[in-house]
């Protein structure tokens, strides 16, 4: 089984169910993978990246309503804003597996674990959604994330640098912020809510390790400096300028130095 092509496989797949459950399938036959790490493997022309539904239908992030978690629908615009990002999440790391040759074994297997636990947060997220009879697709969302991988699509330190520990690492801040409002609203489904965010929270700093991870030894095997190239990357892709507040706690967790955090703060 090759790890690379059927990652690629998984990305094309449209339907949430059926790219759930590719990721699955293929995180649990891990015995099995072929790490084709030096092929560069050619998407196919019909395929257009990455594979997803018709709906939520996509436009710009100033034209996403902002939801308020006191009242049902509100609640459930909340959870499927977040279900939006963990579906985003699945299709970034798969990307990431199939992108990229010539990295260590250990970069695709990190990335598509990633994959796998992102799928389990879709699921979480989904199952929730449901119990409020709403279903992912049911509101507007923005594409922000998906456009940033294809702006680095051509460089894997650029990738890195501004997937993981930039647009993911905000969920580390952003995550406790949104389990305050829900503990507010104090609903059966808010309260459950909270309790998915935990899991995310605990897995996502994981995640965001992996990218600082990778994101240095690249900078390590160019020979450049990871905290003085950060800020270049982040002006050259024009990517968002992340603002406090910061949960440095977690952001240390997930190995950002001091240098760096002092960095975020300006």
């Amino acid at each position: 089984m090759h790890l690379r092509s059927n990652a690629l496989h998984a990305l094309c797949l449209a339907h949430p169910r059926d790219k759930v459950d590719a990721v699955q399938t293929l995180w649990n036959k891990s015995a099995s993978w072929v790490l084709d790490t030096t092929q560069r493997i050619a998407l196919p022309t019909e395929e257009a990246l990455p594979g997803r539904p018709s709906t939520p239908r996509l436009v710009p992030p100033k034209e996403v309503v902002t939801r308020s978690p006191f009242t049902p629908q509100g609640l459930a615009g909340l959870i499927h804003a977040v279900c939006h990002i963990e579906f985003n999440a699945i299709n970034l790391a798969l990307d990431a597996v199939w992108r990229f040759e010539n990295m260590p074994d250990n970069f695709y297997t990190d990335w598509m674990r990633v994959a796998f636990e992102e799928s389990q947060h879709f699921e979480l997220l989904h199952t929730l959604l449901q119990s409020l009879s709403y279903r992912y697709g049911d509101f507007d969302a923005h594409d922000g994330l998906w456009q940033m991988c294809e702006k680095t699509a051509s460089d894997v330190l650029a990738r890195m640098a501004l997937v993981p520990r930039t647009l993911e690492a905000r969920g580390l801040d952003a995550t406790p912020l949104i389990q305050s409002k829900l503990r507010k609203a104090n609903s059966l489904g808010a309260l459950r809510a909270v309790e998915v965010l935990d899991v995310i929270l605990r897995d996502e700093v994981g995640h965001v390790a992996i990218g600082n991870h990778w994101y240095r030894w690249l900078c390590e095997q160019r020979g450049l400096d990871p905290v003085l190239l950060y800020g270049e990357l982040v002006q050259r892709y024009e990517a968002p300028r992340l603002k406090p507040p910061f949960n440095i706690q977690a952001r240390k967790k997930a190995g950002f130095t001091d240098t760096e955090l002092a960095y975020l703060l300006g």
